[in-house]
């Protein structure tokens, strides 16, 4: 569970400091309705699997549940420590919140949250009252932007201001909600609805699909990497690793060697890792199917399947493995690809590994250079 201020557990003194921060706020629709039909007990099993569906999905992605009220979560994200993808992993967790909340409803009921994200300055820090009551307070617009935006958005859904869409760039879908009149706030403020993750390729490019900043200081590297290309042009097989710290320059050096190699006949794949899916071993292969497929968010499952035959068929893929790809995705198979639920899933399991390594390294220009 996610570090919280309402745990009961006294918290450590930081001094009162100014800095920018993504707040959170949470709340579950239709709450006093829900209580005048439900038992207390009952409600308070409601009120608390609510509550943990939020923190759990705070929590896996470093966020601090500052403060439950009620029906109400405020959470944190950079503090007590921050980075560069703060508001990235506050929408992320605020998707994963409202489809667990939305599956946590009791039998008969309907469960929902709606959530605000605001990014801003505030004074955070100062620590008021004892015991459980203990909270690290933040001072400023911030939260009460993040609870106004929340009060706009619809049940199951969330609504981010404008700086947390600059900083999220490509990574999820969107839609612009315009210049919004807020309680309390003298000025309009910015809002868009976040309609799921996008399908991107990768970070660095949903994050730089506007423009590169000039590659400085890599001319030496970019020469050795042109020269392997070279040799792998002429029959030598060549792997080149590139590793080193977050922040070097890394993707930017590859999309360098991109371009210069852009106007020869190649094939490009491109699996990448994430933190953010650390529990799915197959994510890189199963986003890189999802892209290349070209799915689109809402399409009906026919027509995905149609896409993947599409991809997959002039690669020789069996019936059989069409069926497992496409459980791998999350795509019905329906009558034309009937389930392997009947099997073990140790068994399907090995099974999948087999079309992974044999499409993995092939697209539809043929094999890798």
């Amino acid at each position: 569970m996610a570090p919280t201020a309402a745990s009961g557990t006294a918290l450590p003194f930081f001094e009162a400091e100014r800095r920018q921060l993504t707040v959170m706020f949470v709340d579950l629709v239709g709450s006093t309705a829900l209580a005048s039909r439900l038992d207390p007990e009952d409600m308070r099993e409601v009120i608390g699997s609510y509550h943990r569906c939020v923190a759990e999905a705070v929590g896996r992605l470093g966020g601090f549940v500052a403060k439950y009220m009620g029906d109400g979560v405020l959470v944190y994200f950079g503090w007590p420590h921050g980075d560069e993808t703060d508001a990235e992993r506050a929408v992320r967790a605020a998707l994963a919140a409202l489809q667990a909340v939305g599956q946590a409803a009791p039998a008969g009921e309907r469960l929902a949250a709606r959530i605000g994200i605001r990014t801003g300055l505030a004074v955070v820090g100062d620590l008021l009252g004892a015991g459980a009551a203990q909270e690290q307070t933040v001072i400023g617009e911030t939260p009460n932007i993040a609870a106004r935006l929340q009060s706009r958005a619809t049940p199951g859904c969330a609504v981010i201001d404008a700086e947390t869409r600059r900083r999220i760039g490509g990574l999820f879908e969107c839609r612009e909600l315009g210049a919004l009149n807020l309680k309390g706030l003298s000025g309009r403020v910015g809002a868009w609805q976040v309609l799921g993750e996008a399908a991107v390729q990768s970070r660095f490019e949903a994050m730089h699909s506007a423009s590169l900043a000039p590659l400085v200081g890599r001319d030496d590297e970019l020469d050795l990497l042109l020269r392997r290309w070279r040799h792998g042009k002429d029959g030598e097989g060549q792997v080149v690793l590139i590793s080193g710290e977050p922040g070097i320059g890394k993707s930017r050096l590859m999309a360098a060697l991109e371009e210069r190699v852009a106007g020869e006949a190649h094939l490009k794949l491109k699996y990448f890792c994430s933190p953010h899916h650390h529990n799915s071993a197959l994510q890189p292969i199963i986003a890189r199917w999802r892209n290349e497929a070209g799915f689109v968010r809402g399409e009906p499952a026919d027509v995905r399947l149609d896409k993947l035959e599409a991809l997959l068929l002039p690669l020789g893929a069996t019936a059989e493995e069409l069926t497992l790809i496409a459980e791998m995705l999350g795509v019905p198979g329906g009558e034309r690809y009937p389930p392997t639920s009947a099997q073990p899933r140790s068994a399907r399991r090995n099974r999948r590994s087999e079309p992974c390594s044999r499409f993995s390294t092939k697209g539809p220009a043929g094999p890798p250079c």
